[in-house]
């Protein structure tokens, strides 16, 4: 609650931009959201009042422009994240790319240059890593409470009817079940292993040729290893598993939510985290906050390398399917 304050502008007018309002007009400490921007003027202005941001305006152009604006949070389908995130960018405003932060790890690398070379800061809105329950969980592994980290398995399945329009259906949205739910797991197992030194991947596509599911395993240098699955067919619990020589760890609820963290070891020692909370946003938004205060460009929590490692991985399981966008 003592993190300091910015005045955020929002690139796109839908139910994301909706919750990130939430989570800054009530839960985070100093921080408002002053303006909206849309490519349709009158979709910005009904929004705004939905809303109560004060400042609606007609492009994208003009939002990052705004001189009241002092940081972005760009909450558009994925396929357009490196463009609007430019923008931001090249006005000079430090911006928030929810996630996934590009559809490739090279576009996620074109961002992070043009990022470095104008001294801006920028960071994915991988939410789910600055929840508390995952602070918890990075002490509990650092400190040695589950000994040697040898296995992180985590999956996050949603179902979607098929429908060739839907953004997820549709590869010119860059579509399918890897970038739009399966970011969640790997992000977790890049957080807590590292990037992977082999990736196998096996899956299925959609009638429209996107991936409608995915199980990946990974090995992560001598003897660690990951396993990663995702579905858009099919509904799951949302859990994950953290495994060591002397314990685990797990989770009551989606571990990508504000949930309650649970440790067992081998020696009988069980210790709970109550990491319960209202909408989750107001972490990154906060740790945002901090970074610019700080003139820092980067989250030392989710550096941009993190991103790009990520996708690293989505583009090898995606090119395993044989799934490749009309745009690339």
């Amino acid at each position: 609650m003592s993190a300091p304050g910015l005045c955020w502008g929002i690139i796109g007018a839908g139910f994301i931009a909706g919750k990130f309002v939430n989570a800054v007009a009530k839960r985070s400490a100093a921080s408002s959201v002053v303006a909206v921007g849309s490519r349709d003027r009158d979709k910005a202005a009904s929004w705004a009042a939905e809303q109560g941001v004060p400042t609606a305006h007609g492009s994208y152009r003009e939002l990052v422009d705004d001189p009241a604006v002092q940081a972005v949070y760009v909450a558009t389908p994925h396929v357009f994240h490196l463009e609007h995130a430019l923008l931001a960018v090249r006005a000079g405003k430090p911006v928030l790319i929810e996630k996934p932060i590009a559809v490739s790890a090279e576009q996620a690398r074109t961002l992070a240059k043009a990022a470095a070379d104008a001294g801006v800061f920028a960071m994915e809105a991988m939410w789910t890593r600055f929840l508390p329950h995952m602070t918890a969980l990075r002490s509990l592994v650092a400190a040695g409470e589950i000994g040697e980290l040898v296995h992180v398995h985590a999956e996050h399945s949603q179902h979607f009817p098929y429908d060739p329009a839907h953004r997820l259906y549709n590869p010119h949205l860059a579509g399918g079940a890897l970038l739009d739910l399966g970011v969640y797991p790997l992000a977790l197992v890049q957080d807590l292993l590292g990037r992977p030194t082999q990736v196998a991947a096996v899956g299925a596509l959609t009638e429209t040729g996107v991936d409608g599911q995915a199980s990946l395993a990974m090995r992560h240098g001598d003897r660690a290893q990951s396993t990663v699955s995702t579905s858009m067919w099919g509904l799951s619990a949302i859990s994950a598993q953290i495994l060591g020589t002397d314990g685990r760890i797990t989770f009551d609820g989606p571990f990508l939510r504000p949930t309650t963290l649970r440790l067992e070891t081998r020696a009988g020692k069980q210790h709970s985290f109550d990491g319960e909370a209202r909408n989750g946003f107001q972490f990154e938004v906060d740790e945002v906050a901090r970074c610019v205060a700080d003139g820092r460009t980067e989250s030392a929590v989710l550096p941009l390398d993190d991103s790009i490692a990520t996708l690293e991985v989505i583009d090898q399981a995606r090119s395993a399917l044989g799934v490749r966008y009309p745009f690339e």
